[in-house]
Parts: structure tokens; sequence; C-alpha cells
């Protein structure tokens, strides 16, 4: 009997350690194959981020060799440049009746200054303005003269209308 009973632990023992061997080895590759299915999701979803941010930065000058090399053939840096023409376009937010490249008067006490700028080649701009109240954009021509001086010409803006909610 006392062997009977021997005999009965020993075949439990070994069918729990095969079970509990094959219960880990399955838990394993399931959360091998739940990892592998995850990193495959966030590297499609990265490669869906940077090809959104690619095509969002298409129309840019730091993009852009053609009008990087525009600057080029004039001996100017475009990455210097940059700053340079934001900072000049920035400087004529300081004038009292309002920055006057956004084609918008002064209401009020409330004058329209530029908040955003975006430099999309080496002609153009695109600038966010507002007031407080109201927004809108302007899109701007920009030259850079031979002195290094940079002017201004507005060719076109819209002032968004108040949404009532």
């Amino acid at each position: 009997m006392k062997k009977q009973l021997v005999q009965y632990l020993f075949i439990l023992s070994l069918l729990m350690n095969v079970f509990t061997y094959m219960y880990f080895s399955k838990k394993e590759a399931s959360t091998q194959k739940k990892y592998d299915n995850m990193s495959l999701k966030y590297k499609d979803s990265l490669q869906a981020i940077s090809n959104n941010a690619y095509d969002a930065d298409y129309f840019s000058l730091e993009m852009n060799d053609r009008a990087q090399n525009y600057f080029g053939e004039s001996n100017l840096n475009y990455q210097v440049l940059i700053p340079k023409i934001k900072e000049a376009l920035l400087e004529f937010n300081s004038d009292p009746e309002g920055n006057k490249y956004v084609d918008q008067t002064k209401t009020g006490d409330q004058k329209y200054i530029i908040n955003k700028i975006k430099i999309l080649n080496h002609r153009w701009i695109i600038a966010d303005y507002s007031n407080g109240q109201l927004w809108g954009e302007v899109l701007l021509k920009y030259f850079v003269e031979s002195d290094g001086n940079i002017t201004f010409e507005t060719m076109s803006s819209y002032l968004y209308p108040i949404q009532l909610n």
C-alpha cells in the first residue's frame, strides 16, 4: 500500500510538473507574441507620425533645397537668416498701432500683433496674428536686400469671424 501511494504521488507530481512546464512555456510564447504585436504597432505609429511631420514640414525653408540654393547663390546662410527674418517681422509688434503687416487696423485699445511665423520658402511667410479676441492669418512676401535689410509686403490677410457658442 505504501508502495502504491508513493507511485501515485510520483505520477501526480510528474503530471503537475508537465502541466506547469506547458503553462509557463505557452505563457512565455503568448507574452512574446503580444509584445511583438505591440512593438509592430508602435513602429507603425512612429512611422505614421514621422510621415505626418515630414508632410507638415514640406512647405518650409528648412526642407526646401531649391529655396536654400537660392540663398546659397547670394552667399547667405538660410539657418542664420531664418531667426533674422522672424526677429525683423516681430519688431513691428512693438508699434503702438500694432504690426502693420497684418493688414488690420487697431480696434480700441487692442492692437493686432503677429504670434507665430512659418517661413515657407525663399520668398513667402505665413503668420498667425491676433488682438486677444480676434485671430487671423496673413501671407507675406519678404525680400532680403543686398545690404542685409529685410523688407516685407502683405500679399493677403484673413481675419476669422467671431464664433458664437
